[in-house]
């Protein structure tokens, strides 16, 4: 059997340096469509993204038509009828830029991915104890989540970084291709959460043990002593 060789993608990231810009993406149902339509690299409308909101899709159309503002995402030709108005991203992939424009924003975002991310395991832990109390087989994908601290060298995080967008790309790219070619996709395919990062670590000082802080103690003080 001839292996099919696989087109590589065109890299054509998104670059966001602009505080505001970035502020604008601090939203839940901002980021889920955002996070669908860069993964999936295919046009959708306000209504199918608002399926994954909660939304209503004339409150998505007005978030989408937000990030345009912004350059995050842009219009798609119209397929069909060409009633509704069809996003897609602008570009492969979305980097923000918090290194010259300060972390607050980011930090939101940041908020924001871990939230939904706790919400994602919460749910799919409800999913599993529920097929379980039915008596049906657990056949769910298991869920993995792993902390590791490395040592790295400037060069080893680049290359580390660099691997991991090549791994990722390489299942993107065969999840696109199966769904081209309905026929090949195997059985059993579900979606998959994603979820990681690289950060230095910061370890803050420990409080000597029985030593009260100054803010508490000025605090106390302030109590005991009202003006």
């Amino acid at each position: 059997m001839t292996e099919k060789k696989r087109s590589p993608r065109t890299e054509n990231p998104v670059r966001i340096t602009d505080p505001k810009a970035i502020r604008a993406l601090a939203h839940g149902a901002r980021l889920a469509a955002i996070n669908e339509l860069y993964s999936s690299q295919k046009s959708w409308t306000a209504t199918e993204l608002a399926a994954f909101t909660g939304l209503t899709p004339s409150a998505m159309s007005y978030h989408l038509r937000a990030l345009k503002k912004w350059g995050i995402v842009v219009d798609a030709p119209n397929d069909g009828d060409g009633r509704e108005r069809r996003w897609k991203a602008a570009g492969t992939d979305l980097n923000l830029d918090t290194a010259t424009t300060g972390q607050t924003p980011g930090l939101a975002i940041v908020d924001m991915e871990l939230d939904a991310l706790r919400k994602r395991i919460s749910s799919h832990a409800k999913h599993r104890d529920a097929a379980r109390r039915r008596g049906e087989p657990d056949e769910s994908p298991v869920m993995m989540v792993s902390g590791n601290v490395l040592k790295l060298t400037l060069e080893q995080r680049d290359e580390f970084k660099r691997r991991m967008s090549d791994l990722l790309d390489e299942f993107d790219q065969a999840s696109v291709e199966d769904q081209e070619e309905i026929d090949a996709t195997p059985p059993g395919t579900e979606r998959m959460y994603v979820l990681w990062s690289m950060l230095p670590e910061v370890r803050e000082p420990a409080e000597p043990a029985g030593k009260t802080p100054r803010r508490r103690a000025a605090a106390k003080a302030a109590t005991a002593n009202p003006a």
